[in-house]
């Protein structure tokens, strides 16, 4: 008996998320960099996602955008960079070294030689010109502070050189140098996106150079990333943390041992925490709602989602690439999706079966009036602003139509 593996329950699971992800409202913290060290990354490919997500977990979203851009752009406590699964995210300026060493050094090794090859394969220069160019446009931004891919251009000329991508397939087109280096640059950790060039949800950017970082030995940078999001989003199961990390399964149980991570028992098999984690968490005294933003790191944060999000509801909420839209939540649980017309309002729809809303999963009158105020919530800080999702989903299309 004393060999059994501790069990943790839906339940459980769904108390542990809305205390450690800051949704519930005794859980809401004060600053973005405090929801960025809580989730420890923030989706960063659609703009907006950054800032929806910190607000819905501030306990006054109303600086929301303000307080988000002096912690990304005035104090650099956040930075946007490449991380895990050659995607965008958003990290404390802290993390940039464990992301970096972690994830980043494999892709950015296939990212570079895959431009040399195709840059080879066009005829257009060679590594070492490529090399020269780097330094010369790296140079430049240091100089300039931050600056678009156009800005830089004109300061190294050599960086507009075209040439031909996959000659002759049906997926043929011309690239630019600069647009793929600058992409190279961001994973290998030398570059990060700055400021936008129009309202913070503006998907055109500056580039800026990454802050100084520390270079750590591979397997230290991703036990350390394992810990923080395991601390964060434990129990996960082993498919969990391989999915959300990119790394090959060796990788992963590496990790795990070299953390000393506890093996619990979940509904779908056998999960793990952080060594100390074990003990149980009480369910937050009071039922919460949230209006989540899509690709939010909460909804996209495990591979396994049935114990928060019923298969049923998936098709309206996803798009065909696997990317989550907006998302309504009642105590730890998906119930529906929102989006926000044209004219600012903020619309919802529940999906899941609604109940009396006596039990934890009832979407009744009572958990109807806490979506609504969140709804209101939303809708205060958003003020004249407008948001679509970059990914769109079945469910966020009809709201809007």
């Amino acid at each position: 008996m004393g060999d059994a593996l501790r069990y943790i329950g839906v339940a459980e699971r769904r108390a542990r998320l809305a205390l450690r992800h800051r949704l519930a409202p005794r859980a809401r913290v004060t600053t973005p960099e405090a929801v960025a060290d809580a989730l420890l990354a923030l989706h960063g490919s659609d703009p907006a996602t950054v800032y929806l997500a910190v607000g819905a977990r501030l306990a006054d979203p109303a600086a929301t955008v303000a307080e988000t851009d002096r912690a990304l752009y005035a104090d650099r406590t956040l930075v946007r960079m490449h991380g895990m699964r050659h995607t965008v995210f958003v990290f404390p300026t802290e993390s940039t070294a464990v992301v970096h060493a972690s994830t980043g050094l494999a892709v950015a090794a296939r990212e570079r030689a895959g431009l040399v090859k195709d840059m080879a394969k066009a005829g257009a220069p060679d590594a070492a010109w490529l090399k020269e160019v780097e330094e010369s446009a790296l140079a430049a931004l240091a100089r300039l502070g931050q600056a678009t891919a156009a800005e830089l251009a004109r300061e190294e000329p050599r960086l507009r050189e075209r040439f031909v991508y996959a000659a002759g397939k049906p997926y043929e087109g011309v690239h630019t140098v600069v647009t793929r280096l600058l992409r190279v640059l961001g994973v290998e950790g030398k570059v990060v996106r700055g400021r936008p060039l129009g309202s913070w949800t503006s998907s055109q950017f500056r580039w800026a150079l990454a802050p100084r970082h520390a270079e750590l030995p591979v397997a230290q940078a991703q036990s350390e990333l394992l810990r923080h999001w395991l601390t964060a989003c434990g129990p996960a199961t082993e498919a969990d943390l391989k999915w959300w990390t990119g790394w090959k399964v060796t990788d992963v149980r590496r990790a795990l041992t070299a953390i000393g991570a506890r093996a619990v028992t979940l509904d779908g098999g056998t999960g793990y925490v952080v060594e100390d984690d074990v003990d149980a968490v009480p369910v937050p005294g009071e039922p919460w709602a949230a209006l989540l933003p899509g690709l939010d790191p909460t909804a996209m944060g495990w591979q396994a989602r049935d114990w928060y999000l019923a298969p049923e509801l998936r098709p309206g909420l996803f798009d065909y690439s696997g990317n989550v839209g907006p998302t309504v939540w009642w105590n730890g649980r998906v119930v529906g999706g929102w989006a926000q017309r044209a004219d600012g309002e903020i619309v919802w729809r529940i999906l899941a079966d609604e109940g009396s809303g006596a039990g934890e999963d009832g979407v009744g009158g009572e958990a109807k009036a806490a979506i609504e105020a969140e709804a209101a919530r939303l809708a205060a800080w958003l003020g004249p602003a407008r948001v679509t999702p970059r990914f769109r989903t079945p469910v966020e299309k009809e709201l809007v139509s």
